[in-house]
């Protein structure tokens, strides 16, 4: 620990991301990355960005971006943010809307980003326990808070909360924000987008990096009514005027026009994880329900933590969390066909030697 650290530093846990091998041919399944490219459109419209343009700053507002968002999902263009990836959207959120003194509330099983905010920001929280099925229990969210943070679907569950459920929380809310973390939401969910225009205190946040095969360019989106929209470009604008560079605006607009593309690739990812969920159900693997581009699963038989060892000695990478409940769940993202085949082989194998 360093004596020049201020105490916020000194006091928080940042997050872990996943491994990311640099070397070795390895199956890769633990950062719920796409396994599938961009679109011929989208490389075209980053390599013609690549000029002597570059030497401009890009559009700060992101018009091309927001416009292309705007068509796609139907809304205002005022009701769109366009941020460096929804990590940093989420991060303005914890700024733009929450109040240090006000205990914020999301689930005590979710995306581990959202406890390193708080920490960040001075954010009080209360992570409220998902039920005996992972699922989100409606009450505690209608209790007195500062705001609310939920991901849909959850991760790393992969479970969907329905919109009548959301709706519910929002009502019970009005006069606190309540954000919908969509990051895998393409992948079998139903977007709370539909919701913005009746409820003011909805902010939906969503990423290109799962769905639209673009992790590598730090894309994100926020929607919301106007005034919420206005409360993050006012940290935006405090803090980064130019969050993204021209050639991920681009990238990014072409990404929401070929919707031929994003289609056929959701598509192929949503019937592989059906079909490796059967492959693992099969092996007596405890699956649940995904509406994700990842599984949750647990076998009866062998600890995950032995699966998980045994995976990374055949070159196989998956997503393994050491915390309360889920210590014995491994979190599989869904690769190529080949890859998941290439996956039930191994835990064939492992648990033939395993269970002997």
């Amino acid at each position: 620990m360093s004596k020049f650290w201020s105490e916020t530093v000194k006091g928080i846990t940042p997050y872990v991301p996943g491994e990311q091998p640099g070397v070795g041919q390895v199956i890769k399944l633990n950062t719920n990355e796409n396994p599938y490219p961009p679109s011929a459109r989208v490389l075209d419209a980053m390599k013609a960005a690549v000029s002597g343009r570059l030497k401009l700053y890009p559009d700060p507002e992101c018009r091309g971006l927001r416009e292309a968002a705007a068509d796609y999902y139907r809304l205002p263009i005022e009701n769109i943010f366009a941020g460096n990836g929804s990590d940093e959207i989420l991060a303005f959120c914890f700024k733009a809307f929450f109040n240090p003194g006000e205990t914020i509330l999301f689930p005590d099983i979710t995306y581990s980003f959202y406890e390193v905010y708080a920490g960040l920001f001075d954010i009080p929280y209360r992570k409220i326990p998902l039920d005996d099925h992972f699922d989100i229990p409606l009450a505690p969210f209608f209790e007195q808070n500062g705001g609310i943070l939920i991901a849909n679907p959850n991760a790393p569950t992969g479970k969907f909360t329905s919109l009548d459920s959301i709706r519910q929380i929002l009502v019970h809310n009005p006069d606190k924000v309540v954000i919908i973390d969509e990051a895998y939401v393409d992948f079998g969910g139903e977007s709370c987008v539909s919701l913005i225009p009746d409820h003011p205190n909805l902010l939906v946040v969503h990423t290109f990096s799962k769905s639209r095969s673009l992790a590598g360019l730090r894309i994100g989106l926020a929607m919301g009514q106007t005034e919420l929209i206005e409360g993050l470009n006012r940290v935006k604008n405090s803090f980064n005027s130019y969050p993204l560079d021209a050639v991920a605006q681009v990238g990014g607009e072409q990404s929401l026009r070929d919707t031929e593309t994003f289609e056929l690739n959701v598509g192929r990812i949503i019937k592989t994880r059906e079909d490796t969920v059967n492959r693992l159900r099969e092996l007596q693997f405890d699956v649940l329900d995904s509406r994700a581009n990842f599984i949750f699963a647990t076998h009866p038989g062998v600890p995950a933590v032995r699966l998980f060892e045994a995976l990374r000695r055949q070159d196989i990478i998956v997503r393994y969390f050491a915390k309360p409940r889920i210590d014995n769940y491994l979190r599989i993202s869904i690769g190529t066909d080949e890859e998941m085949e290439a996956l039930c082989r191994a835990l064939e194998g492992i648990l033939a030697e395993q269970t002997r």
